[in-house]
Parts: C-alpha cells; sequence; structure tokens
C-alpha cells in the first residue's frame, strides 16, 4: 500500500473535495484526505494525504500557511469573493498611504469572524447552507495570528499582497475588513496558496499530470524530526502502545525505526515513558 502525501496545484473552479475524489478514484486509494481546504476561486498548493498518511494529517495542519492574495475595494459581495453577488458599490477615496497602514494592522493576534458563505458548521450544518437559506448566523469570533504581510502592491482599487498566517484564517475576512475599514467596502478577487509547511508550489503537480511517483513516501514528510531506532523487544512493546523507559531528556517528536531500520511511527517523550503519538 502506498502511503504518503501528493502535493497538487489546484486550479481556480473546483472544490477541494473534488481534488480528494478525482485523485482517489485515478489511483484507486483507500483513503484520501486534504490538508487545508482552498476555496473554489482559490489556486495554488492543496496537499493530499494518501492512505495511512491520513491518520498524521494533524501534524501538517496546524502549519502556518502562506498566500498570494489580491483584494478588489469598492465593491462588497455576500460571499467575501469574486465568486459572489455584489450586495454594494462605494467610490474608493483612501489613499494608498492609508491603505497601506490599515492592512498592516492586521499583523499579530486577533479576533476574526468567518464569512457567511464557508463550510465551518454551526449545530452540525455548514454556514454556507444557512447563507443560502438567508439565514443569518451569529458564530463567535476565532484568534487567528498573522505573523506576515509582505510585496504590498496597491493599484486603487486593486491591493496585492502576500500573507503568513495561522491556520483558520480567512483571507476573505481579512479582504472585508480591509475594505470596512476604509469605509468603501472590499472583497478578494484572486488568491494563491503558496507556501505550506515545509512544501512550497513549486513542488506540486496537476490533477492531470499527477502520477505515483509524486507521492512523497510518508517519513520523508517529517525529515526535519530527528530519529530513534529500537530494539526488537522495545519495538514490540512500544507498537501496542506500552511506554518505554528510555534515556530521552526532551519532549520533541521523534521518528521511531524498528531494529530492521524500518518507519513504524512518530513518538514522544512523556511523564510515563517513551510512546507512539502517530502510528504506521
Amino acid at each position: 500500500m502506498i502511503n504518503g502525501f501528493l502535493l497538487i496545484n489546484k486550479e481556480s473552479g473546483i472544490t477541494s473535495s473534488r481534488v480528494v475524489q478525482i485523485i482517489k478514484k485515478k489511483f484507486n486509494f483507500k483513503k484520501v484526505g486534504h490538508l487545508g481546504t482552498l476555496d473554489p476561486m482559490a489556486k495554488g498548493l492543496l496537499i493530499l494525504a494518501i492512505n495511512r498518511a491520513t491518520k498524521f494529517s494533524s501534524l501538517l495542519l496546524e502549519s502556518n500557511k502562506t498566500y498570494q492574495a489580491e483584494v478588489t475595494l469598492g465593491q462588497q459581495t455576500d460571499t467575501d469573493d469574486a465568486e459572489g453577488e455584489i450586495t454594494s458599490t462605494n467610490k474608493v477615496t483612501c489613499s494608498k498611504d492609508e491603505v497601506n497602514v490599515k492592512l498592516l494592522s492586521f499583523l499579530g493576534e486577533s479576533q476574526q469572524f468567518a464569512p457567511a458563505y464557508s463550510a465551518l458548521k454551526y449545530q452540525g450544518k455548514p454556514m454556507y447552507k444557512y447563507a443560502r437559506e438567508g439565514i443569518k448566523i451569529d458564530k463567535e469570533a476565532r484568534t487567528i495570528i498573522i505573523d506576515q504581510i509582505s510585496n504590498i502592491s496597491i493599484n486603487l482599487p486593486k491591493v496585492s499582497f502576500e500573507i503568513v498566517c495561522s491556520k483558520g484564517t480567512y483571507i476573505r475576512s481579512i479582504a472585508r475588513d480591509l475594505g470596512s475599514q476604509l469605509e468603501c467596502g472590499g472583497h478578494l478577487s484572486n488568491l494563491i496558496r503558496t507556501n505550506q509547511e515545509k512544501f512550497f508550489i513549486s513542488e506540486a503537480t496537476s490533477i492531470d499530470e499527477a502520477c505515483e511517483e509524486d507521492i512523497i513516501p510518508l517519513e520523508n514528510a517529517f525529515k526535519n524530526l530527528n530519529s530513534i531506532t529500537l530494539n526488537q523487544l522495545d519495538t514490540s512493546a512500544f507498537i501496542n502502545g506500552v511506554p518505554l523507559k528510555l534515556k530521552i531528556d526532551h519532549f520533541d517528536l521523534l521518528r521511531v525505526y524498528d531494529s530492521s531500520k524500518k518507519f513504524i511511527a512518530i513518538g514522544k517523550n512523556t511523564l510515563h515513558g517513551f510512546k507512539h503519538e502517530y502510528l504506521v
């Protein structure tokens, strides 16, 4: 069974879940999941976990992401992006300096409200379904962190920039809130995900050109972690969940190999001993 991660360069106009379905059917994989949704309008890096790699997805889901974004000021839409219906149009009277200052004010930790049309669930139902029914849902704001905003280009009404942000950040909401603060409205008109964790769009392939040779082996995806090799007796106990008393002076994640040098898990030292966190 092939286990690992496949980097797809998603085109605009297709959902992330559809990409998963196509790849699963194309290679007849048992399990496929994606590591962070890209909206249909958005393009760029979509990481797919193949088969047993889905068990390791949480290690990458928490990672920061980098996007190239374009905001169009002066027009607000119901979806906060170019796919929605225009709900208001206003003249853009702000200066480039004002736009720059407001945009950089998003740096750091803040509270963000997700778009009304989003996959976030309320009482088990995605918010976009309520929005389509005309039902307004007041969901609590979520904490996000913007680490970097760079390569800013302002050619009003267009504002382009690169942004590095935490998991759960909606760039559509950034566009909406920027337009609101500038009192002219705004929406996300283009978005490309260029990086997530250690993976880059330059390494990704299209859906049509993807092949099994493109799949990154499970252990290779975590080469940044140090490793440990267990003897045969410890391997058996470790796999069965028995904490091992090893001389490890930290609580960092480690790649774990058995006595035959086969990758079997990612483990971690705990107060009770060395245990597996993610088992192949």
